[in-house]
């Protein structure tokens, strides 16, 4: 479809938009009219690039959380669960879950000369513990594989380790809650465990208060019968909640059921809310440049009365006045809007190379690895927030013309023209 074919109202409205520099007025209206464009599309551009980089940083810090946590935990809630291997089995009807491996958790006090530290206890079974976690390919020092039966042996978070100042061979002391009951009174049971590994998950919560041993082991530490419950890995995490309940339909016997989401429902609800803050101040900046576009189109308006006035006399209607600076206003909105969906997207998905280039650059580095633990900026982009957010853009830029356009329609051409 040619130009020619358009409606007059088009016809106007684009040749309003590319505004002519016959004058030092049109030529400031033009000027104002690319600012507003222009501000738009920064307003999009960064809203993207933000929001991709906060989306990045969720699923680094999850990735990290769920390389140790369990996406489903199954557990008795009498603290033991007997007959695991049934359960795994009834668990293994869901096509979804894909590994299953017993557990002991617990919480002792881990001391060693006058270092005293809370430790979270997880008693495993080696050779089944790699199909619900990372942790055994997150070990920098000894083997995971040396966990065994009634050896006593003990893996380290690297912080922990560092915080107790123990290596690879050294000896803690594990003391229990239970204690043991004697005519003397109630005394702590206390035990001795070598350390045969360190591992780093780079999550500080664990890497500074988790430690592993075999499942033997961690049932006589805390008289145990049985495992405490059966941890699980589906294919997809995200339909974790979906699978917990198709689950609680299938496992027999009086067990609890709950998803990672749940255990750490707390860190994700803060992350939602300050996403979506960030999404609202951000819509602000988008804001403040669509409205821009009310003072161009004011005017616009305001320098075209004479136009308007003779399109008037020509017969042209109210609505179609309207429909010219609404089209003039709209076109500015959506070319600032593709610009910066284009140049978000573009930052968005390069900046693992845009960072260290600017680091580079300025010789600075904004993620020191010691402090953040990621030194790497992550970006994840989601292109549902893309179209949100192009979305929001058009809207705004398309609300800021219509009072100018209704002004517009209201101009009168005897009063117009009075003084040409």
């Amino acid at each position: 479809m040619s130009l020619k074919n358009l409606p007059f109202e088009w016809l106007v409205g684009l040749r309003y938009t590319r505004a002519g520099k016959r004058s030092a007025r049109n030529s400031f209206i033009s000027f104002i009219s690319m600012i507003s464009m222009a501000g738009i599309a920064l307003g999009v551009a960064a809203l993207i690039v933000v929001l991709s980089v906060m989306n990045g940083f969720q699923k680094e810090v999850r990735d990290r959380m769920l390389s140790v946590l369990a996406h489903i935990e199954v557990f008795d809630p009498a603290g033991a669960l007997p007959d695991w291997q049934q359960t795994a089995k009834e668990a293994f009807m869901d096509r979804e879950v894909k590994g299953a491996a017993p557990y002991v958790a617990g919480q002792a006090m881990m001391t060693r000369d006058d270092t005293v530290r809370g430790v979270v206890v997880r008693g495993v079974l080696p050779q089944e513990e790699p199909k619900v976690s990372d942790v055994a390919a997150q070990v920098k020092q000894g083997s995971f594989n040396d966990l065994r039966p009634g050896e006593f042996n003990i893996v380290l978070g690297l912080e922990l380790a560092r915080s107790m100042q123990a290596r690879v061979g050294d000896r803690v002391t594990l003391i229990a809650p239970q204690g043991q009951v004697t005519p003397a009174g109630v005394i702590p049971r206390l035990k001795q465990f070598t350390v045969v590994g360190i591992f780093e998950a780079g999550h500080f919560e664990f890497d500074s208060s988790l430690a592993f041993m075999h499942l033997e082991d961690a049932e006589k530490m805390f008289r145990l019968s049985a495992p405490s419950g059966l941890r699980l890995r589906i294919a997809d995490m995200q339909q974790a909640p979906q699978v917990a309940q198709d689950l609680s339909r299938i496992l027999t016997g009086d067990v609890l059921i709950r998803d990672w989401s749940q255990q750490n429902r707390n860190w994700f609800a803060a992350v939602q809310t300050e996403k979506r803050m960030m999404f609202i101040i951000l819509t602000l900046i988008i804001a403040v440049a669509a409205f821009n576009l009310v003072s161009t189109l004011v005017m616009t308006v305001t320098d075209k009365q004479a136009d308007i006035a003779i399109l008037r006399t020509l017969g042209s209607s109210p609505g179609s006045i309207m429909k010219i600076f609404m089209i003039q206003g709209a076109l500015v909105g959506l070319i600032g809007t593709a610009l910066g969906v284009g140049g978000g997207v573009l930052v968005a998905l390069n900046v693992d190379v845009i960072v260290p280039f600017i680091e580079h650059l300025l010789g600075v580095q904004f993620l020191p690895r010691d402090i953040y633990l990621i030194s790497a900026l992550p970006s994840d982009l989601r292109w549902p927030d893309v179209w949100t957010i192009g979305l929001v853009a058009v809207v705004l830029a398309f609300v800021a013309t219509l009072y100018p356009s209704w002004r517009a329609a209201r101009v009168r051409p005897a009063e117009a023209l009075r003084y040409e």
